[in-house]
């Protein structure tokens, strides 16, 4: 699946603005980031799903694939080799990192990451919202210490796994809405402490 295995690596071959592009917003005084590493046509809903996350409170990073013809998996890059530099530097300057994928099945978000406080304040939000969370037992673990979600200044973050019917349908708004919740209760219990 994966043809590159750094950004170094895919922009000698793929050109900026043609094979993909880079969306970019950082919010003065976010200390979370919303990343989409496999956004555009590589995970279809991806970019718009983080998007919705972000909303005007938090940061947004999108790496999207652009090319035509089914060909943007070329684009993927495993999460724990995505080191797009201004990625890094900008996970850098915030405390969390939250990254939104995509994969194959039906109707479940599967949540990793190494922030534990996060993905369970995430299993709960999501639980309440009729989502099915799963937290364990699969695999998509996150917990690789340079998973693109770990590389915030604290070292952990966390990231959704979303099937492709949620990622692709108005519910998408509502897991938007649940991880927004999730990302308050865990800033509101760190401000309380």
């Amino acid at each position: 699946m994966t043809q590159y295995y750094s950004f170094a690596e895919l922009a000698q071959h793929e050109a900026l603005g043609e094979d993909f592009g880079i969306t970019i917003s950082e919010r003065p005084g976010s200390g979370v980031l919303i990343v989409a590493p496999h956004g555009g046509m590589i995970e279809n809903g991806t970019s718009e799903t983080a998007a919705l996350i972000a909303g005007t409170e938090h940061s947004l990073f999108c790496f999207e694939g652009l090319k035509p013809d089914r060909r943007n998996r070329e684009l993927h890059i495993t999460s724990h080799r995505f080191d797009h530099p201004e990625c890094l530097a900008l996970a850098e300057r915030h405390e969390r990192v939250l990254s939104v994928h995509g994969c194959r099945g039906a109707a479940r978000i599967f949540l990793g990451g190494l922030d534990s406080e996060l993905v369970h304040a995430l299993a709960g939000r999501l639980s309440a919202g009729g989502f099915e969370a799963v937290r364990d037992g699969h695999q998509y673990p996150g917990r690789h210490p340079l998973n693109i979600c770990n590389r915030g200044s604290l070292g952990r973050g966390a990231q959704l796994e979303l099937t492709h019917d949620l990622r692709m349908s108005p519910r998408r708004g509502e897991v938007a809405a649940a991880v927004r919740r999730a990302l308050v209760d865990v800033a509101s219990r760190r401000s309380a402490r």
